[in-house]
């Protein structure tokens, strides 16, 4: 994983690490647990097809697709802080499998993230996208 700037001061710095350590983890060694501990117990995860929303259920849905990502390679290209809210923007590439680029957006709450909005897009799929209000 490549990384660029992930420094703020204060709570925000905090939370840029715990995401940071525990996104690494999970993309280079597959290590789901590292994830769960940083998720609150009341975790509510937010994405459009709305597949998994609890705690249990987004663990569960991770470790199921980890024998389809194996080998992804990952760009962090942005990862910002404020108050509250982490954004981590990055673009994931399978050894045989399209680019696809994805927005995490996380709430923490007592220093555990208890919210996650998650929206993923087929990198070469983007230029039609932009025109939907056409």
């Amino acid at each position: 994983m490549t990384t660029q700037d992930t420094t703020t001061p204060g709570t925000a710095g905090d939370n840029t690490s715990i995401v940071t350590a525990a996104f690494a983890a999970l993309t280079e060694t597959g290590d789901v647990d590292a994830v769960g501990r940083v998720l609150s117990d009341g975790f509510v995860h937010h994405r459009p097809d709305g597949l998994s929303r609890t705690k249990a259920e987004w663990l569960a849905a991770v470790r199921g697709s980890l024998e389809h990502i194996a080998g992804m390679e990952v760009e962090l290209v942005h990862l910002l802080a404020s108050d509250d809210h982490v954004m981590l923007h990055s673009r994931r590439r399978l050894p045989a499998g399209p680019e696809i680029t994805v927005v995490d957006i996380m709430r923490f709450e007592d220093g555990r993230i208890a919210e996650a909005w998650e929206l993923i897009e087929p990198t070469a799929e983007a230029p039609a996208h932009l025109t939907w209000w056409a």
